[in-house]
């Protein structure tokens, strides 16, 4: 069985061990104790991976959790609509924040060329 020690899950997704307490805290990851080491399962190592990226997408840790609940009882249709339904919403987000990037980036393009221009002259 593979396991991991909290530091080095905090080299590998450079995160501070603090952060990776507090998910353990949150009930989100579940790490086995012995003594003072905290051993962190493959299943930990995956769920952490997804939290990190979960976070950077911008989903809140209550959605984190309510997405790693539904796919831990994965049997019900009505978790399964849940889920959809959640992932629905996020993409809805997502695609709005792209088309704000699509729209800012454009903005300092142009902001850059005149610029450049200014200078060049």
């Amino acid at each position: 069985m593979e396991r991991f020690r909290i530091s080095e899950l905090s080299k590998e997704f450079d995160v501070s061990t603090r952060s990776i307490r507090f998910y353990e805290d949150q009930g989100l990851i579940s790490p086995r104790r012995e003594g003072q080491t905290r051993w962190f399962s493959l299943k930990d190592k995956v769920r952490l991976k997804l939290i990190i990226r979960g976070k950077r997408l911008g989903f809140s840790l209550a959605e984190i959790r309510e997405l790693f609940d539904l796919y831990d009882h994965h049997e019900s249709q009505q978790q399964l609509e849940a889920m959809v339904s959640i992932i629905d919403k996020k993409r809805q987000e997502l695609e709005l924040k792209r088309r704000d990037i699509d729209i800012v980036m454009a903005e300092l393009d142009a902001a850059k060329a005149r610029c450049m221009d200014a200078l060049a002259e």
